[in-house]
């Protein structure tokens, strides 16, 4: 049977959400058409279609970089045949209007996108393509073999075009090659591994697609006995490049299995790097076995012993967990992350509704958050919640230090009022709502005489003052003395 011509369909808009949205509003190609790119903007549209030489774009008009605008004018002018049609808000509408100009099909109001509406007007783009244009075949298949991979990636479980998947991939095994490098460019790596699998894996047949932010994936079919050769290479250019991590899947048979793979096994995999950075080759036959789930985090007794101030015992089962959440590797990253995020949210939270000063640490916790979502392993984001913690510590103690040195000047300006009268260490405790016990260890830690010693040194010093200025006999002012200091 005749295979029939999909029209190659380009999206480009710098949200990804919208790109999504498109991709999935229709069965493209059982309505006769093929998504076989995305970009973000308009320059990396045109680098695009000089690779895939599509029919048709569909590009939304305000994105950073390059615009709709100048994409429709650099377009029309290079390549007059391909049909664009423009996304757009309504705030938008007068700045389309100008595109019109340089001939695009139509425009579609992103808050009115419909299936119904992007089918009508994918046809009427269509029906504008050059008859010549329309019978040029793609004989690159990469293009379809691309997009395959990108719908299993997605969830989808398709399984068209059977016939594709045989001639593209002459061998029974397939392999997924995850290089995770978080300081390079992914077409720097992408280059040269292309380079070094076309030289030293001659018979092997490879394609390329993202994965998470750093990853580039391979899918690789090759025989089985060849696998010995993707992992030597995999070791010689992971010494070579000691900050990028290599993740090799087990070896499957089914190409429409690629998404699972990639889920269960190589996400797994570049997860376990992130507990354990100096892995640089990881191989699905050689991992550990999964960890028992960490136990949950007792937030709301850490909550209660908090606000009763008892810091020393919070802070010492909170350095307990985060060393044994670090050791718990399947704990997928975003998790792991949050949970450093909201513990430093919850404590300057609970300092602030307890007067403590925290402007420095609310200026600082944006910082932690953002130091925190970029950490590129485990040990790096314990390393910033142990500043986080010493920061609140000091917050603590210089309130705590503050508040000793207040109630002190209290209890100093009280024995200063009242040293005439028969004053003693319980009266004292009792005024102040102290224990007699633990106010007599206060008063000597905090002062440089203890409370009776302090006492009578104030009750002489006063005395001696009536000596000097008063015009009171020395004989009365002697029997005061006495009684001052119980004498």
């Amino acid at each position: 049977m005749k295979s029939v011509e999909l029209y190659r369909t380009l999206i480009v808009d710098d949200e990804n959400l919208i790109r999504q949205g498109i991709k999935h509003y229709i069965n493209w190609e059982k309505e006769g058409f093929q998504v076989i790119g995305e970009a973000s903007n308009g320059q990396e549209a045109l680098e695009l279609i000089e690779r895939t030489n599509p029919h048709i774009i569909l590009t939304d008009i305000v994105m950073p970089i390059m615009d709709g605008e100048e994409l429709t004018r650099i377009v029309k002018a290079k390549y007059p045949h391909i049909q664009i049609i423009i996304l757009s808000s309504f705030a938008e509408f007068d700045y389309v209007r100008s595109t019109f100009q340089h001939g695009v099909v139509d425009y579609i109001l992103k808050p009115k996108l419909d299936a119904e509406g992007l089918l009508k007007v994918l046809k009427t783009a269509v029906s504008k393509i050059p008859v010549s244009q329309k019978s040029i075949k793609n004989k690159d298949c990469s293009i379809s073999v691309t997009y395959l991979m990108d719908r299993l990636l997605s969830g989808y479980q398709d399984t068209s075009d059977p016939n594709l998947i045989s001639e593209v991939f002459p061998h029974s095994t397939f392999y997924l090659l995850a290089v995770d490098f978080p300081t390079k460019g992914d077409e720097y790596f992408k280059d040269k591994l292309i380079s070094v699998f076309n030289d030293q894996l001659k018979d092997a047949v490879h394609y390329s697609f993202h994965g998470e932010p750093h990853v580039i994936v391979f899918l690789i079919n090759i025989n089985d006995k060849e696998l010995i050769k993707v992992l030597d290479l995999s070791k010689q250019l992971a010494n070579s490049e000691n900050e990028a991590c290599f993740a090799i899947s087990k070896g499957f048979n089914d190409f429409y299995e690629v998404g699972n793979v990639y889920k269960n096994e190589i996400k797994p995999m570049l997860n376990y790097r992130f507990y354990f950075p100096e892995e640089n080759v990881l191989y699905q036959e050689t991992m550990p076995t999964e960890a028992v789930k960490i136990p949950s985090f007792n937030l709301d007794w850490f909550t209660n012993e908090f606000k009763h101030e008892r810091f020393e015992i919070v802070f010492d089962y909170l350095q307990k967990y985060i060393t044994e959440f670090l050791t718990f590797f399947t704990t997928d990253v975003f998790e792991y992350k949050s949970f450093h995020e909201n513990i430093i949210f919850t404590i300057t939270v609970l300092l602030n509704n307890m007067g403590y000063d925290v402007n420095e640490l609310e200026n600082e916790k944006f910082k932690y958050f953002n130091s925190i979502d970029e950490a590129g392993s485990a040990g790096e984001v314990v390393e910033l919640m142990h500043q986080f913690l010493s920061e609140v510590k000091k917050a603590i103690h210089e309130k705590n230090h503050h508040s000793s040195k207040s109630n002190m000047k209290m209890m100093l300006e009280y024995i200063q009022n009242h040293y005439a009268e028969p004053l003693t260490l319980t009266d004292v405790a009792n005024h102040f709502h102290f224990n007699p016990t633990y106010l007599s260890s206060y008063f000597a830690s905090n002062n440089r005489e203890g409370f009776n010693e302090y006492l009578n040194k104030v009750r002489i010093e006063e005395a001696t003052k009536l000596l000097i200025h008063d015009t009171m006999p020395i004989a009365e002012i002697s029997g005061m003395s006495k009684m001052f200091v119980g004498e």
